[in-house]
């Protein structure tokens, strides 16, 4: 494990996490958290110290099993715990941090991110490194593990995270308690707090949960209308479904894009209209739970891995539902890339260009160039090979090749470095077109 280079300020490649107990209390008027986060970690190398990454929190109290001698100091952005005597490689060892103050975002190149107050709630989205703004944490994407979440709030306010859940009302507190089972990245952690209702779906085998604020009833039925359908052909197309369940959160205050999590995505009300019109981003988040969720980056620099194909599935439900084809829409969207700069390299854009929308959009055409190539048999299975190999583990851009050279041969690994490790944009393939997806 390294640290990232795109956020060279996030994580301590001198241990990992196999799994983080939170134990956190919540004042809604206030804004006030007060928390006990446990870390079971493990050893990377003999270290006398190791680093957390926690902001705008105060520390009050560290505690390392077995050592009286632990001390620690906390900067703006990381808290250092220093240990009695040297730790050994492979070690195992508890890291317990006491902890309060009223979470905020934190300000980065990408901007604000992390905790964020709402009219009447909170809600975090992490991605990249806003995890510390609520816990203590190693905030690498490489990083993953299991989690435990004991939240307690005021009782007419619904918590939401990943994982099955569990409430509890003690003293006129309700305790949220939420299991997370699945190896998680930290910026795929969060809490939703809001004054939900709390709806049951099936979307196939897969349980659902709805959460929304009552008056917008009419228009999230009418939006998340198609789910179970787009869930049944993503199942077809990419193998079954990752997670436990799917929840989705629509927060009362708009939000400038969605956020996908483990085993859940957040809309804004401004993306719930209840004419369908934001249908693609519905597909966009829930391919997340497979490339992203599941199958996840081990740096941050082959993100196109999540959005390449979080968008492809935009045009594969598209095709599905018998919209435009996914060809057709590759066309379309090849037109409009070739009118600009072609500056951008898709294995390696640069932490300030990492969101850019030509690596989402060059990601999905560099794997419909794929399907033009070997057909939409064999990229499919191709797909269902990379979500089922590499479930719950981190990759890279030499791991996609890597399947690629497998499956296809190494005209099939050129034609994709064209697309990732070289800047100008590749024509697509002259083939005429390709056979139908999933329907």
């Amino acid at each position: 494990m390294t640290v990232d280079l795109y956020t060279p300020h996030s994580g301590d490649r001198r241990y990992g996490v196999l799994h983080y107990d939170l134990s956190l209390d919540y004042r809604v008027t206030t804004n006030r958290l007060v928390g006990t986060a446990t870390l079971h970690v493990r050893m990377n190398e003999p270290a006398k110290h190791v680093s957390l990454d926690l902001v705008g929190l105060k520390a009050t109290k560290v505690r390392v099993s077995g050592d009286r001698g632990t001390t620690f100091r906390q900067d703006q952005r990381r808290l250092k715990v220093l240990f009695g005597t040297e730790r050994a490689a492979g070690e195992e060892l508890t890291i317990t941090v006491e902890y309060s103050g009223a979470p905020a975002p934190r300000r980065t190149r990408w901007g604000l991110i992390g905790w964020e107050e709402l009219e009447d709630g909170a809600l975090v989205a992490s991605q990249p490194t806003g995890a510390p703004t609520w816990f203590p944490c190693n905030d690498l994407p490489s990083d993953r593990a299991t989690y435990r979440l004991e939240f307690t709030t005021d009782p007419e306010y619904t918590v939401v995270s990943g994982g099955a859940a569990t409430r509890s009302t003690q003293r006129g507190r309700t305790r949220w308690t939420f299991q997370q089972p699945l190896p998680t990245a930290t910026y795929l952690m969060t809490v939703q707090i809001g004054q939900y209702a709390d709806e049951h779906v099936m979307l196939g085998a897969t349980p659902g949960r709805l959460y929304y604020p009552r008056p917008l009833a009419a228009r999230v039925h009418a939006d998340f209308a198609p789910l179970g359908e787009m869930m049944r052909v993503f199942v077809d197309a990419f193998g079954p479904y990752p997670q436990d369940l799917y929840k989705v959160v629509i927060t009362p205050d708009d939000l400038e894009i969605p956020l996908e999590a483990q085993g859940m995505a957040i809309f804004g009300a401004n993306h719930i209209d209840g004419a369908q019109t934001y249908e693609r981003l519905i597909a966009h988040e829930l391919a997340h739970q497979w490339f992203g969720n599941s199958v996840g980056v081990g740096r941050w620099q082959d993100i196109w891995l999540n959005e390449g194909f979080a968008c492809y599935a935009e045009w594969i439900w598209s095709e599905a539902s018998g919209g435009p084809t996914a060809h057709a829409l590759a066309l379309s969207h090849h037109a409009r890339l070739a009118a600009l700069p072609a500056d951008l390299l898709l294995s390696d854009p640069g932490p300030a260009d990492m969101f850019d929308d030509r690596v989402y959009k060059r990601g999905a055409l560099a794997l419909h160039a794929l399907r033009m190539t070997i057909g939409s048999e064999r990229f499919f299975a191709f797909a269902r090979e990379w979500s089922s190999r590499f479930a719950s583990l981190s990759v890279t851009s030499d791991d996609f090749l890597g399947l690629v050279d497998e499956v296809t041969g190494a005209d099939g690994r050129a034609l994709m470095r064209t697309w990732i490790d070289e800047l100008p944009l590749p024509a697509l393939p002259s083939t005429p077109a390709v056979s139908p997806g999933p329907r």
